[in-house]
């Protein structure tokens, strides 16, 4: 059974990107749904340097909305309670 608190080490660049790009827990379970490789944010959130460049939370519901037809997941949880639940603890938002 993992330690209290832990998170493996696959889902901390998760972690990391959500707090980094501001993202919420919602925009982040869609690029993870969508496959988005979460260190390649940089990258796609340079709106500022280049304004033709939609912001990164925008292009995220942009991207998820073409593809699932849909605008929000269905169950949103954030990465520490999915891994939580996964490990049967109660999990935080």
């Amino acid at each position: 059974m993992p330690k209290k608190g832990f998170i493996p080490n696959k889902l901390r660049p998760w972690i990391e990107a959500r707090e980094k790009s501001r993202l919420s827990h919602a925009q982040i379970q869609m690029a993870r749904e969508l496959g988005m490789n979460p260190k390649k944010f940089g990258s796609l959130a340079n709106h500022k340097q280049e304004p033709w460049k939609t912001p990164l939370p925008q292009f995220i519901e942009q991207c998820y909305e073409k593809q699932f037809g849909k605008r929000m997941p269905d169950d949103i949880r954030s990465i520490e309670a999915k891994f939580g639940a996964k490990h049967g603890k109660k999990g935080k938002d």
